[in-house]
């Protein structure tokens, strides 16, 4: 009973920890973005790419809770130093399949977007896919960009 236990609270924190995942779209700010200076550079689109997006987290949370799941379950196969080899076989292929798991579950649409900017100078910024925010090529945008964060937004 008491392994039953360790293991439905492992699964429970893997499932709450991967229920706060952030929103990945260009309309959503972290509390410490809030009032800072953020860099505004404005252009137009010249190129658009579809991307698989993926680890966002979940793969190591899968992992850690199949592990722990495969584990418990293969402790109840035989007795003795049998019972142990098995939790030790059960663990590490229970690993195997929530990894796989978690890797699946993380995969995103994603868009590469290529931007001519107003400078002269292109780059290109990677980001998930927001059904309210439809890119096309030759449109105009405003990129913000924050320290290491960037997102590009229809310019108004």
């Amino acid at each position: 009973m008491k392994k039953f236990t360790v293991a439905s609270l492992c699964l429970v924190a893997a499932l709450g920890v991967s229920g706060c995942a952030q929103n990945p779209y260009g309309n959503a700010y972290d509390v410490g973005e809030a009032r800072t200076v953020q860099n505004v550079l404005t252009g137009t689109i010249t190129k658009l790419d579809a991307v698989t997006m993926s680890g966002g987290g979940e793969s190591t949370i899968g992992t850690i809770a199949g592990g722990a799941v495969g584990a418990i379950l293969g402790s109840k196969i035989g007795g003795g130093s049998g019972s142990d080899i098995a939790a030790i076989g059960g663990g590490l292929a229970g690993a195997a399949l929530g990894n796989k798991a978690g890797d699946a579950i993380s995969q995103r649409n994603g868009v590469n977007i290529v931007i001519k900017l107003d400078s002269g100078r292109t780059i290109a910024v990677v980001q998930e896919v927001d059904p309210n925010m439809i890119f096309r090529v030759g449109q105009r945008v405003d990129i913000y960009q924050q320290g290491s964060t960037t997102r590009v937004v229809p310019a108004n």
